[in-house]
């Protein structure tokens, strides 16, 4: 099966900094994280703003829907964390979170927590029926924890984190000790995401040496090095449905990867700068592809 971007009938649309972007599982929305500090609700059916909220006057890296909870919960550089609930727009917590930047936000998908992660080299677990209690504290890093996401095999009871120390961690949530520690690459890891094929479990790695990496968990094993991009890999994502892997660089191009042989399907320019997000929606029966970028959003059609 071949993939590419049907780029003739992209969409741009323009703002100040993207840092992160998150897609509502339900409605056609899109969470958009700026760097100037505000966070906005997106609708990419009608390519309109429908909620907006100047959250800091710091760069925000970091949103995420809790769709159950018809909230949000975003991470900024003033070290705080706010929720919101996305219905009346009302700030229902304000707290401050970490020592440092928060870099990434991830939601448990059945259980009541978030994790945190920050330039404080900390991770933190969050529950939020205990009024956003820290429940657990993960060290062992010794640089900035970029990225964090949660295990979608083992219930979710694990997760990885990934830092400018070189290392990829595997934790389990009921314990503050990794049970998994990688050198993955030679230089910083930015971005992290998890990829299962032919029933196996893999582990992508995005770093500042240019290239990404495809782990065998089970192995602890590097199986393939995806190399092409001329600066930092700051953003990845695996595709839910369809077999690909998507890169991007601050060199301003994004790639797609097939994700059963790791063969390179295709690269384009993002024409809005360094690419710093990748999230994917559905239309219509057709499979979108939203790119954040230093000028705003690319959204385009993946065939």
């Amino acid at each position: 099966m071949t993939f590419a971007i049907e780029i003739e009938k992209k969409h741009i649309q323009k703002s100040e900094r993207v840092k992160s972007l998150e897609i509502h599982p339900t409605e056609p929305w899109v969470l958009v994280s700026l760097y100037t500090g505000t966070v906005q609700i997106w609708n990419y059916q009608s390519q309109t703003v429908e909620k907006s909220y100047q959250v800091s006057e710091s760069p925000v890296r970091s949103a995420k829907f809790i769709a159950r909870e018809k909230s949000i919960v975003v991470g900024s550089d003033d070290h705080f964390i706010r929720v919101y609930n996305y219905t009346t727009e009302e700030k229902i917590k304000e707290f401050k979170a970490h020592d440092d930047y928060i870099r990434s936000l991830a939601v448990h998908p059945t259980l009541p927590y978030v994790l945190s992660c920050s330039d404080d080299t900390m991770t933190k677990l969050w529950d939020w029926e205990k009024d956003w209690a820290c429940t657990q504290i993960f060290k062992g890093h010794n640089h900035y924890v970029m990225q964090v996401a949660f295990n979608p095999k083992d219930q979710n009871q694990t997760f990885t984190s990934v830092s400018l120390d070189c290392t990829m961690k595997m934790w389990n949530l009921s314990s503050s000790d990794p049970i998994l520690e990688l050198e993955a690459h030679s230089k910083g890891i930015n971005c992290v995401d998890f990829l299962t094929c032919n029933d196996k479990q893999y582990l992508i790695t995005g770093s500042d040496d240019h290239t990404a990496k495809v782990w065998d968990l089970q192995n602890q094993t590097c199986v393939q090095i995806l190399e092409g991009h001329k600066n930092n890999i700051s953003a990845l994502a695996v595709h839910p449905e369809l077999p690909a892997l998507f890169t991007g660089s601050e060199d301003g191009t994004f790639s797609v990867w097939d994700a059963t042989n790791y063969s390179l399907l295709n690269t384009q320019v993002s024409e809005l700068g360094r690419i710093w997000a990748i999230g994917f929606a559905s239309l219509e029966d057709s499979h979108i592809l939203i790119i954040g970028c230093d000028e705003g959003m690319i959204i385009g059609k993946i065939v």
